[in-house]
This record gives C-alpha cells, structure tokens and sequence, in this order.
C-alpha cells in the first residue's frame, strides 16, 4: 500500500505562534475503532494562542497539532458501530489535532454537521457556540424575559452568546470595545449595545435595566471589565466565568456576591461534557436542535490558509478578531 501523508500545523515550542510550523507527516493506519475525517475548515480559538505559550488548563506535551474544533467528511472507517458512515459530513471537537487536512477519531469526537450551515461555518459553531449554551442554559438557567449582559460580544464566544441568549427569549445586552464588534453584536441580535472604551459600562447597564442590573452576566474577557460587572449584577444573578481573553482574571472581593446575592460561577464547556457525559450529549443535542429551529449560526470574520495559521494566531493575540476565524483546508 502507498504511504499516505498529511499536512498539519505543529506546536514544537511554547514560544507562542513563533513555535508553530506546518510539517508533512505520514498517516498511521486506521486501528480497529477508529475514523478518519478529511477535514476542510478549522476555527481558531483563544486557548488555541494559550497553549502555543502553555498558558491554557490543558497542556499537552511537545510537539502537539494545534486546533480544537473543524468540520469535514468521513473518509474511512473501521468502527462498524459508528453512527457515521463514509461520506456523512460532521463536525470535529478534540482538545487538539484540528489545524491538518486529515483527523484520525473515535466516534466520540465527533457529531452530525447542523443542515443549515457550511464547512467554515460548522467549523467554527462547536466550541464558542457550546460553550454559550452550557454558560447559558446548564449553568446560567437563564429564562426569557430575563437580561443578559455579554461582555466581549463581538468575539466568538460572545458573539455566540448574543445569538443563543436571543433565540432563547433573553434581552440581550452587548458589550463590546469597538463599533465594528458592536455590528457583530448586533447582526447576531443584540438588543443593546454599549461600547465600554467610552466610559464605565456598568452605570448603562444600570441605566439600561432601571437599575436592577443583569441577571445573568456572561465575561470571557476578565481583568478590569470581570471586576466592573459586579458593580451592575442582579440580585440573585449569576456572574459566568468564561475566560480571561484580556490576559488577566479579575479579582473577586466577597463582599460584592454577598451585597447582591449574586453567584459567581466558572464555566468549562468541554470539562462539563468530560465529567458528566450524559449531560454534554443533551447539551449538545438541545444546542443543535436550538440552532437548527432558530437559524443560529457564527459569524465568520476573517478565513486564512492553513499555511497562514501563525498569521492569525498574532492577529488574536494583538486583539484584532472580530467574530470567528477560520482556517480553510484546501483538498
């Protein structure tokens, strides 16, 4: 049999994305229990830069394939027993191994592409969009009616949050630092916009709701902005913890959750799913049938070639991602 080979984007120093490189390497052959997935689009994510300086929780050992989430086809297959056959269209979730034209799986990683939306589109839906709705509906048990405040709104997992927190009957408030996220904001939903470089967002939040705050209150970003939120929270609100994309967690003073009787809860959507995996398949499940109903889908910012990938990790890194980046990956 001929040597077959792969291209992949390969971390082999955790000198950020100047450690990253793209390599040739040969293709193991399927074991038994095992798929293979051509892959044809990727999505960057902010753990994606963490973990190239081992930054992230996760910290796999050197060199690893940098990527957590892509969307493609099956190509082969040796579990008889999966729920996917040659051909099926789906999407790709790992901790990594998503950046490279070729994915070796277990049925596990993956699941049915959603009808309504293309391969760059489906790449980028599984971790931001998951992670909204475990913020959201596992953990945030936000109802309609209710207002959500979604800091960093024009990222990923922001603009994800919008989207879902809307199709859910919320109203959405969206924080974000530039007009252009604003725009993603408000293409996904938003019902209010509030751009936090003008001024303390937290007294037009309180302006906003009549001066009852958020009742559920969504941060990826952390820092300054984690600290400020407490200031505009709900009684009995729920604070989520989603990431720290401004490079620092905020610090946490008791006496703010004991003032508004408020919750502060950290949220890891793909720890969620690990630890109860009962309940990361219903999550997974209500996320699609939610999508599919209500038309949710990611915005995509900005493509780039897979040879190009320590481009855009620098482009997240300098802050300049607006909605979702991906990576195509030609045949």
């Amino acid at each position: 049999m001929t040597d077959r080979f792969a291209t992949a984007t390969i971390c082999n120093s955790l000198n950020g994305p100047d450690g990253v490189h793209l390599e040739r390497q040969a293709l193991p052959p399927l074991a038994a229990g095992q798929l293979r997935i051509k892959l044809k689009a990727a999505a960057l994510n902010f753990p994606d830069l963490l973990m190239t300086y081992g930054k992230y929780q996760f910290k796999p050992e050197l060199p690893f394939t940098l990527g957590m989430e892509a969307a493609g086809v099956v190509e082969e297959t040796l579990d008889p027993a999966a729920p996917f056959k040659v051909g099926d269209p789906v999407l790709y979730k790992s901790k990594s191994g998503a950046f490279a034209d070729y994915a070796t799986v277990t049925a596990a990683q993956l699941a049915p592409m959603p009808k309504h939306l293309s391969f760059e589109e489906a790449a980028a839906f599984s971790v931001t969009f998951l992670t909204a709705h475990v913020s959201l509906i596992d953990r945030g048990r936000l109802q309609a009616g209710e207002y959500l405040l979604v800091l960093g709104a024009g990222g990923g997992v922001g603009q994800a949050t919008v989207a879902l927190g809307k199709a859910v009957g919320a109203r959405v408030i969206a924080a974000a630092s530039s007009d252009a996220k604003l725009d993603i904001a408000r293409s996904s939903g938003a019902d209010h916009l509030i751009n936090y470089r003008r001024g303390n967002f937290a007294g037009q939040v309180l302006e906003i709701t009549e001066g009852k705050g958020a009742d559920v209150i969504v941060d990826p970003v952390g820092g300054a902005f984690f600290e400020q939120s407490l200031d505009c929270i709900a009684w009995n609100g729920r604070l989520l913890v989603v990431g720290f994309a401004g490079g620092a967690f905020g610090l946490l003073k008791a006496d703010k959750p004991l003032e508004k009787g408020c919750s502060v809860i950290g949220v890891r959507a793909g720890e969620f799913g690990r630890r109860d995996p009962v309940a990361g398949q219903r999550a997974a499940a209500s996320l699609r049938r939610i999508a599919e109903e209500k038309d949710i889908k990611p915005i995509i910012g900005k493509s780039w070639s897979l040879s190009q990938i320590g481009d855009a990790l620098r482009a997240m890194e300098r802050r300049e991602v607006t909605g979702k980046h991906v990576v195509r990956i030609d045949d």
